[in-house]
């Protein structure tokens, strides 16, 4: 066990650790589920398209005013919902964040197994943390470069 100077550092870490891992995990499930419901609404909208402007041409439907009005409106209007939904699903990539959020949870675990089994005279509690805090800070950074676009840095010319 850590020292008693060491033990509230040592339950610090260890629980920043499991509330990271706790977070990537949640993260990676919402991400999963956005990207599973965007998927099938695509393909269910996209099916639904065909199948509207296929019928808008049929014989039994020209000629009588309400289904030509009813797809004429409808046909147009599922396409403009497929299209928003491709650029909605586009802008947040959830698949890539799935993937990114587990790969980060498992990691952490890793580090976090890593720091669990190591004796704690062993242990250097601050260079743990900026371990943590870089692991963290790593996978914030290439999620708003994926989202937003890799902007420059800010450099000071002297």
């Amino acid at each position: 066990m850590p020292t008693e100077k060491q033990e509230p550092m040592y339950e610090h870490v260890r629980k920043r650790y499991e509330d990271a891992i706790a977070y990537y995990w949640k993260a990676s499930r919402n991400n999963k589920r956005a990207y599973k419901l965007t998927r099938i609404l695509t393909l269910v909208l996209g099916a639904l398209v065909t199948l509207a402007s296929s019928l808008s041409s049929a014989s039994f439907i020209t000629g009588n005013t309400l289904w030509d009005r009813t797809f004429a409106v409808w046909t147009p209007l599922l396409a403009a919902a497929l299209a928003f939904l491709g650029g909605y699903s586009q802008t947040f990539q959830w698949g890539a964040a799935w993937q990114d959020m587990v790969l980060t949870a498992e990691g952490l675990q890793k580090e976090r197994d890593r720091f669990m089994v190591t004796k704690p005279e062993d242990i250097n509690l601050p260079e743990e943390m900026i371990l943590l805090n870089d692991f963290v800070l790593s996978e914030s950074q290439g999620f708003f470069e994926r989202i937003l676009g890799r902007a420059k840095t800010a450099t000071t010319d002297k």
